[in-house]
């Protein structure tokens, strides 16, 4: 009995001594290691009750259906997979190191993939009933934007500034010719990929046209990005259009491969508007665009005829003494060619309207004040559609579905969390994968009708027995103008002591599309949240006006004034702080990147008496060096704004600083250049402020890979010699 006992204690105490805190190396390479058991790359499979994934090794693709009560089938292996290649290209070099992450499918029996080659990168139909390559095309491995047309004949790609197509045959044809850099057929990256923009490239239904962004921007100024790794210091040149300055001109043409003939839509004045929606009408006869003007206040959506590229009329406009920002492409349904969804926070959310191609609205269909996130597919019947909507003040996403006809939406899932869901082809079950606060995450299928659900992933929280888990909580606010509930987290070190007072860290980003807290496993928070608590800190995070989720009348708060309702909110997260007897307020340090390294700095020169140290990321220190679309959005231009741009300047304000601040900067930066903080640095010297700085010579706006242990070594170093000593 004594030996039993004194297993136990032994067995207990290694236990214990297991248990350690995240190392600097976990801080950035932790979520792998330390991820929740999942179910990789899930997809349900068109006209089945099945669903698809890889197994755990990456290696093999599996599938479950209701109909075997969702047991475990083999459909395809890697080796498979590389034999059928190399069967179909036999004088191609094929070496998979895992099964095609993205793999899609085409329909019930049929995948598309895309594997690399020695040379080059082929899309490839495998059949799985056959075990056979269908079909493939192969482009230059070089090419980027790769657009494949919808009969998987072509596929259109870029080679630097301009656009070829390739064909079943390894027939190249040349799109456009430009020899001058400053013109780019294509790109992804027109307008800097705002408005949502993710694509350059757009085939028509028929498979005969491509429409495509052409972007001149030889009359935007040329921006310098020093490069040290040559012996002698090279400048790459990047296009840099500032606020208030010279912006890009875009057109969008179309390009037709019978004829090779081209068509360019008359869109207007190009040097002051930006285009985006672009939706191909599924008769190939016509395309829509929206058409914003510079100030982002007034939005036309236009139609246009695609044989001669003329203006069929405006459907509808959009105004706002803030601004306009349209997000989202025009989705057909699939049974009324005549009929679209669109996607606007015009009446204050983010919702569904219903229109007809000749602009009429036919009908909302938002529900209540859930702000559409992500919209997903429509029922077999093309009755319905489904979409994640956000709930519960921002903080979950919910599975919805709604009634095109009669406008009816109900509330597929129920479960508090974040639930990434989709519903299988019939509409008879979803697939549910879910995580809030306390559970790692959850995945079950359930039944529509019945509601019944089986479960096929409970994961076990992964730090135990592994990693100290820091206790999170949830801390509810009101914002500085009283109208709207705020989330907070904050994370506490190990063992807390509510008598004892500890150091604070105040994490915070607070810039617009942003949510940094939400109910999701962790609260959101980062390993170097956890690790920061484990050191000992008080970690602390709020999302303020101008962050997202919450509707439109929550995120302009900010319009010509950027940071000053954003400080006025995280101001209540400080007294929230300040009014406990465990916050050591004397110790208090904030950190942000980006925008939150904007923040950082304003509020160790606006409000100069709260942190005794601080860490500013990449930060914007004047609007008047940010780029022309995202920062005229928000502040309008300095000729427009001169007292706002005035205001959020913090050039003027460099006499105001008391604490210790660590500016840490990419040096080839191109989102923030780095005369932001080159220029704030001057006005500290003038002003007789000592500033710390430090610069990642080779990285851009964020520091990635193992340089980023180095970094987070930095920040937690600052703290840890200014807060702990």
């Amino acid at each position: 009995m004594k030996r039993i006992a004194l297993f136990f204690l032994l067995a207990s105490a290694l236990t214990s001594h297991a248990q350690r805190n995240l190392n600097l190396e976990e801080t950035v390479f932790g979520p792998r290691i330390y991820a929740p058991t999942s179910i990789p790359a899930t997809s349900w499979i068109p006209k089945s009750n099945s669903f698809s994934y890889l197994d755990k090794s990456y290696q093999n693709l599996f599938s479950k259906s209701a109909e075997n009560n969702w047991t475990e089938t083999s459909l395809l292996s890697k080796a498979e997979l590389e034999a059928a290649l190399k069967a179909a290209i036999p004088n191609e070099t094929f070496h998979l190191q895992m099964f095609p992450y993205d793999y899609k499918w085409r329909d019930g029996n049929s995948l598309l993939l895309q594997v690399n080659g020695k040379d080059k990168v082929y899309t490839v139909v495998y059949n799985v009933k056959s075990k056979s390559v269908e079909s493939f095309i192969g482009n230059d491995s070089q090419g980027a934007n790769r657009e494949l047309s919808a009969d998987f004949s072509k596929i259109a790609y870029l080679l630097d500034n301009n656009i070829a197509i390739v064909d079943k045959n390894g027939k190249v044809t040349a799109v456009t010719n430009d020899s001058d850099k400053g013109i780019v057929n294509g790109s992804d990256y027109t307008h800097r990929q705002e408005f949502g923009i993710k694509k350059g490239m757009w085939w028509n239904a028929q498979n005969d046209k491509l429409l495509y962004y052409r972007k001149n921007e030889t009359m935007v100024a040329n921006y310098p990005l020093p490069q040290w790794s040559p012996k002698v210091a090279e400048i790459k040149w990047i296009k840099y259009p500032m606020t208030g300055q010279k912006s890009e001109e875009v057109t969008l043409v179309i390009f037709n491969t019978v004829t090779g003939q081209k068509v360019t839509l008359q869109t207007g004045d190009h040097s002051e508007q930006y285009l985006t929606c672009v939706t191909w009408d599924p008769s190939g006869k016509f395309i829509y665009v929206g058409v914003l003007n510079r100030d982002q206040n007034d939005l036309k959506f236009n139609k246009y005829n695609a044989e001669n590229g003329a203006l069929v009329k405006t459907l509808f406009e959009e105004t706002a003494t803030t601004w306009v920002e349209p997000e989202n492409p025009l989705t057909f349904l699939p049974n009324k060619p005549d009929q679209f969804l669109y996607q606007s926070d015009k009446e204050g959310y983010n919702q569904l309207y219903l229109y007809n191609t000749e602009g009429k609205l036919i009908k909302k269909l938002g529900y209540q004040d859930i702000v559409l996130d992500n919209l997903l597919d429509f029922s077999a019947d093309g009755n319905k559609v489904s979409y994640i909507g956000v709930t519960n003040n921002g903080m979950d996403r919910q599975l919805f579905e709604v009634d095109l006809k009669s406008g009816k939406t109900v509330q597929l899932t129920n479960e508090p969390g974040i639930h990434q869901a989709s519903l299988s082809d019939d509409g008879k079950y979803i697939y549910d994968q879910y995580s809030d606060l306390k559970t790692p995450n959850m995945i079950q299928v359930k039944a529509v009708k019945s509601g019944k659900g089986t479960v096929l992933v409970k994961a076990d929280n992964p730090f135990s027995e592994k990693i100290n888990n820091p206790k999170i909580e949830f801390v509810q606010l009101t914002s500085a103008d009283g109208k709207y509930p705020l989330t907070g987290r904050i994370i506490y070190p190990n063992d807390f002591d509510p008598a004892k007072k500890y150091p604070v860290m105040y994490y915070l980003y607070g810039g617009s599309h942003s949510q940094l807290v939400s109910n999701k496993w962790l609260g959101g928070a980062g390993y170097f949240d956890l690790y920061m608590a484990q050191q000992g800190y008080i970690v602390f995070t709020m999302d303020n006006r101008g962050t997202n989720y919450r509707g439109r009348d929550f995120y302009t708060a900010t319009h010509r004034n950027l940071g000053q309702n954003e400080m006025a909110d995280q101001l209540k997260g400080i007294e929230f702080l300040k009014s406990k007897s465990f916050v050591d307020q004397q110790r208090m340090g904030i950190f942000g990147w980006s925008f939150g390294g904007f923040m950082t700095t304003s509020f160790m020169l606006h409000h100069n008496d709260i942190f005794k140290a601080a860490v500013a990321g990449g930060p914007v220190i004047d609007w008047k060096f940010y780029e022309v679309m995202y920062g005229e959005r928000y502040m309008d231009t300095p000729q427009e704004n001169p007292e706002g741009y005035k205001l959020t300047s913090l050039l003027n304000k460099a006499d105001q600083l008391k604490g210790r601040l660590l500016i840490i900067h990419g040096a080839q930066d191109p989102v923030v250049v780095q005369q932001n903080s080159m220029e704030f640095l001057e006005s500290c010297i003038k002003a007789g402020k000592q500033v710390d700085y430090f610069l990642y010579p080779t990285h851009e706006h964020n520091v990635m890979g193992k340089d980023r242990i180095h970094m987070y070594e930095k920040i937690a170093d600052y703290f840890n010699q200014h807060l702990k000593k």
